[in-house]
């Protein structure tokens, strides 16, 4: 892992096969080195794509986003409801991309995969990071429901800086309308019924055993900084990152200071060094 190389991103239709059923999977792929898988949040897969080019562009890193099925456009399968079987279709993607050495970083619903990733104990993974993840019950600290926010709300909650990242939605043509109501909808099916939570989760996160970094911007008002502290201290031996003068989504606002942090924690933890 020496230098970065020169990238080329490439979208592609991934067809996995599950007990339940077929799913079609959208894969952005850029950049060469240590793999990242890089799951986004709610926002939906623009969340995160400014930052997969970055960390391939700057790092000797091989990005690999998927769309969850239900955002972006992109069809999801009736049978297809949960958290848990999206973290089963994750895993069953690096097996078919035949990755090893994998570091998985999510945002908030993909910190929440990420975890559930974790708990499959695939030996394709090396490191996560969960940055800013829901998925966990913290009593005193509830996380906020987007569904019931305004756009102008929600960014205030987000962002440390809400001026620089405003939405109009007055501005969105038809086809952008479309798609944030089918970001939206895809949300509330994946989220359940628990207000973005598995009340099993937070106790299940004991059986971890890969190394995890939890990464929080301190100025998140959806998930405070506290459920983070909560949510590393479930994860045997996890590290928490508290990132200043940021929110929610860190890889959006302050991309260049998460990029350190999450690079240096996979390269800390690749299988592929030497005493590794």
């Amino acid at each position: 892992m020496t230098s970065p190389a020169r990238t080329t991103r490439t979208t592609r239709t991934v067809t996995l096969t599950l007990d339940s059923g077929d799913v079609d999977l959208t894969v952005d792929e850029q950049g060469q080195g240590h793999p990242f898988l890089l799951l986004h949040g709610g926002g939906g897969p623009q969340t995160v794509a400014g930052f997969a080019g970055l960390l391939a562009e700057q790092r000797p890193a091989r990005v690999i986003t998927p769309v969850h099925p239900g955002f972006g456009g992109t069809a999801r399968p009736d049978w297809l409801t949960d958290v848990p079987t999206l973290a089963e279709i994750y895993v069953r993607l690096l097996d078919e991309l035949d990755l090893t050495d994998v570091t998985v970083v999510g945002n908030s619903i993909g910190g929440w995969i990420t975890a559930e990733i974790s708990l499959l104990r695939s030996h394709r993974v090396s490191s996560v990071v969960l940055v800013n993840a829901v998925g966990i019950h913290v009593p005193g600290h509830p996380v906020a429901d987007p569904s019931a926010l305004t756009p102008a709300e929600l960014s205030a909650l987000a962002f440390h800086d809400p001026a620089k990242f405003a939405v109009d939605p007055s501005t969105f043509s038809e086809a952008q309308r479309a798609v944030a109501a089918a970001n939206q909808a895809a949300l509330k099916v994946y989220a359940g019924p628990h207000a973005m939570a598995d009340p099993t989760l937070r106790e299940r996160l004991a059986k971890v055993t890969q190394p995890a970094l939890v990464a929080w911007g301190e100025s998140d008002q959806v998930v405070d900084a506290d459920y983070g502290r909560a949510f590393a201290a479930a994860i045997p031996d996890a590290g928490f990152r508290l990132l200043h003068r940021t929110g929610h989504l860190p890889q959006l606002e302050t991309p260049e200071r998460l990029l350190p942090v999450v690079w240096d924690f996979a390269d800390a933890h690749a299988t592929g060094r030497p005493g590794h």
